[in-house]
């Protein structure tokens, strides 16, 4: 099965590094967190990749030319036309990636609607190329085959920005609890198992698929969501990329669900 990673938007919000780089490329641990979704991904056996590039792709692009460069010994004889030796490298990923140019302002369902030529008529996974999560993806497809509808969105609950204090009618303190998770509360947290035919809900460029296309699957009854309690982060802010960065070097990073020599 084919997955889908929409990798093009701005970042604006996290503009003191997405300036320089596409949001997808920004580091956590020294490896961009496109890095850590797609190794999420390949533990479940998921290696065929199709990633939507828009703004500064070029730099994407350059990262997977370059991939054995970035974990090897390497060395370059000047005197014999720049002659490249790769002495040692990491195991090497079974990956299989395909790069798509789809518009530096085209919304996602856009993005989705260009690469249906790489997808063909075949179930695929979709998500987004800032969030990390322990999500069970055998799980996810498993209960997507099991509903028969055209589309399945893991739901998440997000973590409340600030602490909540525990208070009893006497207004004695019973406990603090540090970002909460907002209760009866479920957001679009991507993840996304998806039959061939939602593109026909996506008109062209400029349909944000979290719009009229879900809007339409969801009034149609025709999308599930699978409820996920366990972790999931977005890199929106710096703030959010600290976060992450701290649960990786500390190693206890929730979606580190592979064997990693660090």
């Amino acid at each position: 099965m084919k997955v889908v990673i929409l990798c093009g938007g701005y970042g604006t919000r996290i503009s003191e590094e997405s300036h320089l780089k596409p949001k997808p490329m920004i580091e956590i641990g020294e490896r961009p967190i496109l890095w850590h979704i797609m190794k999420h991904y390949s533990y479940y056996g998921l290696n065929e990749f199709i990633l939507c590039l828009g703004y500064k792709g070029y730099m994407i692009k350059e990262y997977f030319s370059n991939y054995f460069l970035h974990g090897s010994d390497v060395t370059f004889d000047l005197t014999n036309r720049n002659k490249m030796e790769i002495h040692s490298c990491e195991s090497v990923e079974q990956w299989k990636v395909t790069l798509a140019n789809t518009g530096l302002d085209t919304m996602t369902g856009g993005r989705i609607k260009r690469v249906k030529k790489y997808i063909g008529n075949e179930t695929f996974m979709l998500t987004y190329g800032d969030g990390v999560s322990d999500v069970n993806l055998e799980e996810l497809y498993e209960f997507h085959k099991s509903h028969g509808k055209l589309a399945t969105v893991t739901a998440v609950q997000p973590s409340g920005r600030y602490g909540v204090l525990g208070i009893n009618e006497e207004s004695t303190v019973l406990e603090f609890v540090e970002k909460p998770k907002t209760l009866d509360v479920w957001i679009n947290g991507g993840f996304f198992v998806l039959e061939p035919e939602v593109f026909e809900y996506i008109e062209g460029d400029h349909t944000s698929f979290e719009g009229a296309p879900l809007n339409k699957l969801a009034e149609l009854g025709q999308i599930v969501a699978f409820k996920h309690a366990g972790f999931w982060q977005c890199m929106d802010t710096q703030r959010d990329k600290f976060t992450l960065e701290s649960l990786w070097n500390k190693r206890q990073a929730p979606w580190e669900v592979w064997e990693c020599d660090r």
